[in-house]
């Protein structure tokens, strides 16, 4: 009996058939020769993509900004995102049916795009991801002050868990730092190191959040209907609570995104054209599922659903407020671990991405970028590089009480527009009659569905993304214009400088012939 998707069962090497004449000879077919360790089975890919969202990561993040932007009442985010972001899922599982690539959108959209649309859609999100590793690992500072005041390096306990005090924002600094110096070190040393810490990371965030909605269940005191409820945070905005529900908004969309890690993992993955649309799906739907309930259980037994700390403390505080101290630190030590495999998925995606577009001659100094270690089968300098970024981009904003809100909206706003420049083009050759392709096969369909459901990313997409960038006071501040159109601002600059590498490189793209697959007359002609 087969006991594949087990966790670490999937970490044993494929057998020579699966990888040198299946899916090596697959990946040939695309030009490319195997590089990569092939090793991934279909609880790692789903791994991958689930702790790249990591509820225990985001939700205990931000559920203290969405609190107190919208009250009790934003939750109802959580199913539009949700629906919006199903929608992009869907049509990314599509795509990994088809392209089982490394680099994932950037790939996807190098086969359905024009050139220039392929290499902005993998700048931006190599940009993003660097971006977003920087602000998970800030998220410490949420969590482990609040586990014990040892890990308060700067400041006291009225900065435990706090990043608005000046304080706390110089000791998140500090205690991402570390997490992002050991996230690079295991990226270093190979996937197989990292799917294994990845796969007990999300084996261990699986079972707390489910043991966390059992045990606050267990406590509830009011009904359901506390969703109802705005708590008066419409009040100064112009469009009332629509106002407030759209700042709310921006807790869901942190949290419903990087599900296409999957994709990003094809060239390591066993049989991906079959598991890693299957993990994407499955990720997407696991995080809500998951994350939703423990929000509206959290929500309906904390005892003061009024108290001002669940829109400063945020989920820390409701959980150990309701369960005590004991209990509630050892579900906070298991969110520690959430954010520690999240981290390391980010950027282990970054590094897939940066090797995908470095062989195809897209970046600077991409012989070396692309250079695969023979002995760990790892891109060794995309690791370096995104450490290194990562920890220069946090030591540039140490001290910034504000970073933490800017770093996490600017990191989604680099996310969804790569992803529209996926869906965008996508949705273009379906009004064309040209996606599905006629040799599309047994992989993944959205059949007649297609249309609907890929109008609905694009149109999802675009809007959050003017959501996402708006340059209110709520989200950005109104005292310095540098931070309250920071997110327009430094996105204009990424792809400013975008736009300059691209006409610097366009004319050396095709796969280096280190990287090619033997002319065997395999290869396929992406159009």
């Amino acid at each position: 009996m087969s006991n594949q998707g087990t966790i670490g069962s999937d970490l044993s090497s494929p057998t020579p058939g699966n990888d040198d004449g299946g899916d090596g000879g697959d990946l040939a077919r695309f030009g490319y020769r195997q590089e990569l360790h092939r090793s991934l089975g279909s609880f790692s890919s789903f791994a991958a993509g689930f702790s790249y969202i990591s509820i225990m990561t985001g939700v205990f993040q931000l559920f203290g900004f969405g609190f107190a932007s919208g009250g009790p009442a934003m939750i109802w985010t959580w199913p539009l995102v949700f629906i919006g972001q199903l929608a992009v899922a869907l049509c990314f599982a599509e795509m990994a049916g088809q392209f089982p690539l490394a680099g994932g959108v950037y790939q996807w959209s190098k086969q359905i795009a024009r050139p220039v649309t392929s290499w902005m859609s993998g700048w931006i999100m190599a940009i993003g991801a660097i971006v977003t590793a920087a602000a998970v690992a800030v998220a410490y500072q949420i969590i482990l002050p609040q586990v014990s005041l040892a890990f308060q390096l700067v400041g006291g306990s009225a900065d435990a868990g706090q990043t608005a005090t000046p304080n706390g924002a110089k000791n998140a600094i500090l205690l991402a730092l570390g997490l992002v110096v050991f996230t690079t070190v295991v990226n270093i040393v190979g996937v197989r190191l990292m799917a294994k810490i990845n796969n007990l990371g999300v084996a261990v965030e699986l079972i707390a959040v489910t043991l966390l909605i059992v045990m606050l269940a267990i406590h509830i005191r009011r009904g359901p209907q506390i969703v109802l409820h705005a708590q008066s945070t419409g009040s100064g905005h112009s469009w009332g609570y629509l106002g407030a529900f759209l700042v709310a908004s921006i807790m869901s969309a942190y949290v419903f995104y990087g599900f296409d890690t999957a994709g990003t993992l094809a060239e390591e993955t066993v049989e991906p054209r079959k598991h890693a649309p299957r993990a994407i799906i499955r990720a997407l739907s696991a995080a809500f599922l998951a994350g939703g309930l423990l929000m509206l259980v959290g929500m309906m037994a904390v005892g003061n659903i009024k108290a001002p700390e669940l829109g400063t403390l945020g989920m820390p505080y409701l959980v150990k407020s309701t369960l005590g101290n004991g209990l509630g630190d050892a579900f906070l030590v298991c969110s520690a671990i959430a954010i520690t495999v999240c981290c390391l998925a980010v950027q282990t995606a970054a590094i897939r991405l940066l090797f995908s577009m470095a062989r195809d001659g897209r970046l600077p100094f991409g012989h070396a970028i692309a250079k695969v270690s023979p002995r760990s089968q790892t891109p060794v300098v995309p690791a370096l590089l995104t450490g290194v970024l990562t920890i220069a981009l946090l030591l540039v904003n140490i001290g910034n009480q504000r970073v933490f809100y800017i770093l996490t909206s600017v990191a989604i706003i680099l996310f969804y527009i790569p992803y529209l420049m996926v869906t965008g083009p996508m949705l273009v050759r379906r009004l064309r009659g040209e996606w599905p392709r006629r040799d599309h096969g047994p992989y993944f369909t959205l059949g007649r569905w297609g249309l609907l459901t890929n109008l609905v990313a694009v149109l999802y997409g675009a809007a959050m993304t003017v959501n996402l960038a708006w340059p209110r006071a709520a989200v950005y501040g109104s005292d310095h214009w540098y931070y309250q159109w920071g997110a327009i601002v430094f996105t204009a600059v990424i792809v400013a400088v975008g736009a300059g590498l691209y006409l610097r490189y366009r004319k050396t793209t095709g796969i280096k012939a280190e990287h090619a697959a033997p002319d065997d007359g395999l290869a396929l002609d992406p159009a």
